[in-house]
């Protein structure tokens, strides 16, 4: 699948709705993932979601350690009962969590996002369409760490090890992770990101 001008790429903890906050960004510290342990992943813990009318190999491929996912702009959705635009992600099952602080850490290729959505305008990494998280995302890999402490309501993101955001969230019964491509506003004709050494951690 070849690299598309435009698009939108994901990381999403779901069920929590999250607002800006005050942080001190951009000054690189201590590694994010330090007193973190890695759970135990396997292939089944990645499940694919994506247009349901397609095979998976029409938007996804795994291959040398890198998933890419992309999808069309006039894609259907991921169920024939969804009224959600169209989607090529991978949900992070099995590590469903309620409480404690819980990471994920990948290494995409031009974006990641999140319900906290970091979306690519202009080559740019922002909150929604708003506070910038990193400058000249494009064409080149960067490692994405981001911390969700729910017990003190609190997400943290981390690019290439240095602090970009914190946003403070508002409650939420279940959170997971997910990564890949979701439509959004403005979106391009075909949209596509690529992630490897993906990791769930947790305190």
């Amino acid at each position: 699948m070849g690299a598309s001008p435009s698009w939108l790429a994901c990381l999403c903890v779901v069920a929590v709705v999250l607002l800006v906050s005050p942080s001190s960004r951009g000054l690189a510290g201590a590694d994010p993932t330090n007193g973190f342990t890695a759970v135990s992943l396997s292939e089944s813990n990645f499940v694919l979601q994506k247009p349901y009318d397609l095979p998976s190999n029409a938007r996804y491929s795994f291959a040398g350690g890198v998933r890419q996912l992309w999808v069309l702009s006039s894609d259907k959705p991921h169920t024939s009962q969804s009224n959600t635009k169209p989607r090529t992600e991978i949900r992070m099952t099995g590590y469903d969590y309620s409480s404690g602080v819980w990471q994920f850490e990948g290494y995409g290729y031009r974006v990641g996002h999140h319900t906290l959505m970091l979306h690519v305008y202009n080559g740019t990494l922002r909150y929604y369409s708003g506070a910038v998280v990193e400058d000249n995302i494009y064409d080149r890999w960067f490692r994405l760490n981001v911390v969700h402490d729910v017990d003190q309501s609190r997400l943290t993101v981390f690019v290439d090890g240095v602090e970009k955001l914190m946003v403070a969230g508002r409650g939420g019964d279940s959170h997971y992770f997910k990564f890949g491509v979701y439509t959004q506003h403005d979106s391009s004709s075909c949209m596509e990101s690529r992630w490897k050494n993906v990791r769930i951690l947790r305190k």
